[in-house]
């Protein structure tokens, strides 16, 4: 069957790279001063970090169902015969769940994945999906390969701000105060499907210590039976400044030599609850 790989721009991947590599990609909404953007189309990182500098009010958004199906429609419409459709995390977002139970109307034609992802570890599982599809692997067994496969990474980040995370409720404006005073650095974790606290440090260098840490545990723990060359040790961030997201890059790969690395910027979607100068890293295995 000719099937089509779709996820959406919380994997990393952007509207044009996706053009590029044969996958569709739907930009996930920012609601920026009370007006929509769409990732990629008329909002860039640029645009979002200015406007959080500037004290903007910033809100991320789940995409309409009319987006959803109008892709879908316009897919099918180019002769594929079936989507394979692996959005974010239903851990995370309800745009999973809403994307299933609308796939039902399409009579198997479209397979959403939840295999409980987001941003470096969802990335992998795109390409795995495509690499599948090439093979001619159809969008059900596809879909079973990536759910199976979904606990096979390991996310750590850390906020330079707690400000965008005390507006989601995930901290008390007391404790973001206090944390802010005392230059107290949160590192998180996902583990799975939803985001957790791992620990907490002074300073963001002994944060990204922290996280180098934890990766060396994981990877001596965990994945110390997987091969090293299916193994990918990868950085992300929202970096205004290019230089900043190459020195963590290379931070990680003096730490980490023998593993494949590299630097993928959090959507803009991903940025309205983490804020400007964030860090992240991970350990995926990749199933390709």
């Amino acid at each position: 069957m000719k099937t089509a790989v779709m996820t959406d721009t919380n994997s990393g991947i952007t509207v044009q790279k996706g053009k590029e590599d044969g996958i569709f990609v739907l930009p996930m909404p920012v609601i920026i001063d009370n007006k929509d953007y769409l990732e990629g189309v008329n909002v860039t990182h640029k645009d979002l970090y200015e406007a959080m500098r500037n004290g903007v009010d910033i809100h991320s958004s789940q995409p309409s169902l009319g987006a959803l199906g109008e892709l879908w429609d316009s897919i099918l419409k180019e002769g594929y015969e079936e989507i394979i459709y692996i959005p974010m995390s239903s851990g995370l977002s309800s745009s999973c769940d809403m994307a299933t139970a609308h796939a039902q109307k399409y009579n198997g034609k479209v397979v959403v994945v939840d295999n409980h992802r987001i941003s470096l570890s969802l990335y992998e599982a795109v390409y795995d999906a495509k690499a599948y599809a090439e093979k001619g692997v159809t969008a059900k067994e596809i879909k079973e390969k990536l759910e199976q496969n979904a606990y096979n990474a390991s996310i750590y980040i850390t906020v330079n701000s707690l400000e965008y995370l005390k507006k989601s409720g995930r901290v008390t404006s007391a404790g973001a105060a206090i944390a802010t005073v005392i230059n107290l650095k949160p590192v998180l974790t996902i583990q799975g499907e939803k985001l957790d606290a791992y620990a907490k440090v002074r300073g963001m260098n002994n944060a990204k210590q922290k996280m180098t840490e934890a990766l060396k545990k994981d990877l001596e723990t965990r994945f110390n039976n997987v091969p090293k060359d299916k193994i990918i040790v990868g950085t992300a961030g929202t970096f205004e400044h290019e230089e900043d997201a190459a020195a963590w890059l290379d931070m990680i790969k003096e730490s980490f030599p023998e593993y494949e690395s590299y630097y993928l910027p959090l959507s803009c979607s991903i940025a309205c609850h983490v804020g400007i100068d964030s860090v992240g890293t991970a350990i995926v295995v990749r199933d390709r």
